[in-house]
């Protein structure tokens, strides 16, 4: 589960600050709070719909999508035409996702698909507007290259949980850890993108392909 980057007293602040959601949304964040099911949460779904809305995104794929809370995200960032493929590797996560999604109205702009993110992205026709990244941490680093791939130019590629609970700055040696450390000097290397990270709550990959 992530851990905020924020003073609780700032964390408490900015969660004031942000809209309150539809009842639906409430439901998807109750259920990740019982189940400690991890999700992106608010801020970092209104990073993504403001990726969304800035880029006038149309196509975004995701890659790791759980139940859809972040696919909510970034339709509410896209136009009305504005289509999303989900992927993740558990049916039940597809179903449930079709739940909220349907009852927040998008039904039909959306495409649920069960299995490896990174291996149905490479079969993808086409580019994307928005590739989005939340697999296995120890999976990262092979991720880059069907990401950039299947961008256009201008296009972002996104990834959460990049500082690890501010694991990425000690000497641990998990596998997880050591493979987000590997992702983000890789991503930080690549010449035909241009990368920053965020440092909201777990760490926000942003990285525009050139």
């Amino acid at each position: 589960m992530a851990v905020s980057m924020f003073h609780e007293g700032l964390d408490r602040y900015l969660e004031a600050l942000i809209p309150q959601r539809p009842d639906e949304v409430a439901r998807m964040e109750a259920y990740a709070a019982e189940r400690r099911f991890p999700i992106i949460g608010p801020h970092v779904g209104r990073l993504l719909a403001l990726f969304a809305r800035a880029t006038n995104a149309r196509t975004v794929f995701e890659m790791g999508s759980g139940y859809g809370y972040s696919a909510y995200w970034f339709l509410t960032g896209m136009p009305a035409e504005g289509r999303i493929v989900l992927t993740d590797g558990d049916a039940g996560n597809r179903d449930r996702a079709a739940s909220h999604l349907d009852t927040l109205g998008f039904a039909g702009r959306y495409d649920f698909r069960v299995g490896i993110g990174q291996e149905i992205l490479a079969r993808e026709p086409g580019s994307f507007d928005i590739v989005y990244n939340d697999i296995d941490k120890e999976q990262y680093p092979e991720v880059i290259d069907v990401a950039l791939a299947k961008l256009r130019s201008g296009g972002l590629f996104i990834t959460d949980n990049v500082l690890w609970s501010a694991r990425v700055a000690t000497d641990d040696a998990a596998p997880s850890t050591t493979a987000i450390r590997t992702f983000n000097d890789h991503l930080f290397a690549r010449a035909d993108a241009f990368s920053a990270i965020v440092p909201v709550r777990d760490g926000l990959a942003v990285a525009v392909k050139l």
